[in-house]
C-alpha cells in the first residue's frame, strides 16, 4: 500500500483526487488532505508519506517553495497543476511526474504505477535542478535524470547519441557505447530534452542528437549514418523538418 497526501488549496480539487483514487488506485492509501503548503509540512512531519500529490499554484507558499523546506525530500513527487508550460518543462527536465487538472484517470493511474515502478526516491539532484530551471538559474547543470528500474541516472545531455522506443520504454545510447533502458516513453523523452536544441526527432521510432550524426543518405524518408556507425531510418513526414535542421 502507498501511503499518499494531497496538498492543494481547493477543496474540489482535493475531493475529486480522493475519489479518483479510490475508484482507480486501491493500491493508494490518501491519509492526509491539506489545504495549504504548511499544513502539508505539518502532515509530512506527522504522517511520514510514501507520497504527496503536490499542487504548485497555492497563496503564501507554493508548491516549490514546500519543497525547498526539505533538505532531502522524503517522499515520492507528483505535482498537480492547472496548464503552466514553463512549469511542466521544468518538471519534465527533471524527470519528475506531474498531472494537468483536471486530472485524467488513465493519466493518474500511470502516474501512480510509475511510483510503484521505481525502486528509489528521487534523488536530491532532481529537485536542484528543478529549482534551478524554476528560479531560471543555470547551476551548473547540465545533466538529464534519466529514471530506470533502479531509480535515476544523471547523465550529461551531451553524451547522448539517439533514443530508440520500446513501447513504454527508451533506449537511451550513449557516446560511451553503454545502453541505458529508461522507464518514459520516447516522447516523453523527447519532452525532456527539448530544451537542447541539438536532439530532433527523426522517426515515430528515433530521437537523435544532431552533434552525434556523420552522414544523411537521401532516399524516401533517407536515414542517418550516426558518429559510432550505427544507422537511423528518417520517415517521410519528419524529412522536410530534418532537411530545414541541417541547412540551419
Amino acid at each position: 500500500m502507498i501511503r499518499a497526501i494531497i496538498i492543494d488549496d481547493e477543496v474540489h480539487c482535493l475531493d475529486t483526487l480522493t475519489m479518483l483514487l479510490s475508484d482507480h488506485c486501491a493500491q493508494v492509501e490518501v491519509i492526509e488532505k491539506c489545504m495549504s503548503a504548511k499544513q502539508g509540512i505539518e502532515a509530512v512531519a506527522k504522517t511520514k508519506p510514501d507520497l504527496v500529490f503536490l499542487d504548485i499554484e497555492m497563496p503564501n507558499m507554493n508548491g516549490f517553495e514546500f519543497l525547498e523546506h526539505f533538505g532531502q525530500i522524503p517522499f515520492a513527487v507528483i505535482f498537480t497543476t492547472s496548464y503552466d508550460q514553463y512549469a511542466i518543462k521544468a518538471i519534465r527536465f527533471s524527470a519528475l511526474d506531474y498531472l494537468l487538472k483536471p486530472i485524467d484517470s488513465k493519466e493518474l493511474i500511470a502516474a501512480v504505477q510509475k511510483v510503484q515502478a521505481q525502486k528509489s526516491l528521487p534523488l536530491h539532484e532532481q529537485f536542484q535542478m528543478l529549482m534551478n530551471k524554476v528560479q531560471n538559474k543555470d547551476g551548473g547543470f547540465n545533466k538529464i535524470a534519466i529514471p530506470t528500474t533502479e531509480g535515476f541516472q544523471l547523465v550529461p545531455a551531451d553524451q547522448l547519441t539517439r533514443c530508440e522506443a520500446d513501447d513504454n520504454y527508451t533506449h537511451v545510447y550513449l557516446k560511451n557505447k553503454t545502453k541505458i533502458i529508461a522507464c518514459r516513453t520516447l516522447k516523453e523523452m523527447e519532452e525532456q530534452l527539448e530544451n537542447f536544441s541539438s536532439f530532433v526527432r527523426v522517426h515515430h521510432s528515433y530521437l537523435v542528437n544532431m552533434n552525434e550524426v556523420d552522414k544523411y543518405v537521401r532516399g524516401e524518408g533517407g536515414y542517418l549514418i550516426m558518429n559510432d556507425g550505427t544507422t537511423v531510418n528518417v520517415s517521410r513526414s519528419r524529412k522536410e523538418m530534418l532537411m530545414r535542421k541541417l541547412q540551419h
